[in-house]
């Protein structure tokens, strides 16, 4: 190697070295209203679909008002398929008789879903998501199955 070669790559290594040593001092968290916890837990034929709403809005009380909508997020998650786990926003919407939990996926232009705050079956992407099995709103370990 020339020393020309050598000087680019110690200076390559150097830089490395500095961002990788940068401390963890220097990274900023997200505050208690971009906590997010999953509200919602959804199987279908080889794809799973969760949302995520603010664990501000989660624990306040009484939790999330009739009517109220919030940013939250979409997940729809392909790993079986070996296509990934997605992110995306979402609107979520507490029906007025809190009877329901309406998922806007806006970014995709679908139809909203409307999902019985107990728990049921719905469509939604018609690609992937048909027939989805919900469990309860707010359930951590829902029971898909009953």
């Amino acid at each position: 190697m020339s020393n020309r070669t050598d000087r680019v790559m110690v200076i390559g290594l150097a830089a490395a070295l500095t961002l990788l040593s940068a401390s963890a001092e220097t990274a900023t968290l997200p505050d208690d209203k971009a906590w997010m916890i999953r509200m919602l837990a959804c199987e279908g034929d080889g794809v799973r679909m969760e949302v995520y709403l603010p664990q501000s809005v989660v624990f306040a009380d009484p939790g999330m008002r009739a009517g109220q909508t919030v940013a939250g997020y979409y997940t729809l998650d392909l790993t079986a398929a070996n296509k990934g786990k997605g992110l995306e926003p979402a609107r979520i919407t507490m029906s007025a008789d809190k009877k329901t939990v309406i998922v806007d996926q806006f970014t995709r232009g679908l139809p909203p879903t409307h999902i019985p705050v107990g728990g049921g079956t719905v469509d939604f992407d018609k690609r992937f998501g048909t027939g989805a099995k919900c469990g309860p709103f707010q359930a951590q370990d829902p029971n898909f199955g009953n």
